[in-house]
């Protein structure tokens, strides 16, 4: 049994059991199991079936084992002549996956992967979370009625700036212009060859 799949704009073969790394799937934490609809072609034990482009009704029920990042590369540039060199390392950050079933077997594994979590963790119940949210607003407000009202202080007026700095340009003194040199520049030689 194996199937084809697509994710993250690329293709795998996976068969159950296989251990994948994909692109990042964002709405994946660590343990949890997804299923992978994008099945291109499958082998579930009955016969292949080949898509057009996806096989209809096909699911691929895959656990994550971690959210991690890749091996870094070097990303290298170079103009020559030119003094021009650049270096740059990257690490795309990737998904790891565990295919636990193929087809009816994907239905299945997801199914029992979501019955012990939801046994986990019972649902907390609406209406408690309303009164909570309730009670501290209806205190907030009789603490406000209760407090006294402050007498407002009086407001200082600013004067608009523009109107200041004409003010400040005609209350500065003038500078006196710097008086003339009255000393003579020296007279140019004559040649009286």
């Amino acid at each position: 049994m194996y199937a084809v799949i697509k994710t993250g704009g690329k293709q795998y073969k996976v068969a159950k059991d296989d251990i994948i790394r994909v692109e990042k799937l964002d709405d994946a934490a660590q343990g949890d199991v997804i299923t992978l609809g994008d099945v291109l072609m499958m082998d579930d034990g009955s016969g292949l079936k080949v898509g057009a482009p996806l096989v209809e009704g096909g699911a691929v029920a895959a656990e994550v084992l971690e959210q991690t990042r890749g091996d870094k590369i070097i990303v290298f540039k170079k103009k020559r002549r030119q003094n021009y060199r650049r270096t740059r390392g990257h690490r795309q950050d990737v998904t790891v996956l565990k295919i636990t079933g193929i087809g009816g077997d994907a239905a299945k594994a997801a199914k029992k992967a979501a019955a012990p979590n939801a046994q986990a963790k019972p649902a907390p119940a609406a209406p408690k979370a309303e009164e909570a949210k309730a009670a501290p607003a209806e205190a907030k407000t009789t603490a406000k009625a209760a407090a006294p009202k402050k007498a407002a202080a009086p407001k200082k007026e600013a004067a608009p700036k523009a109107e200041a700095k004409t003010e400040a340009k005609a209350a500065a003194p003038k500078k006196a212009a710097a008086p003339k040199s009255t000393a003579k520049k020296p007279a140019a030689k004559k040649d009286t060859e």
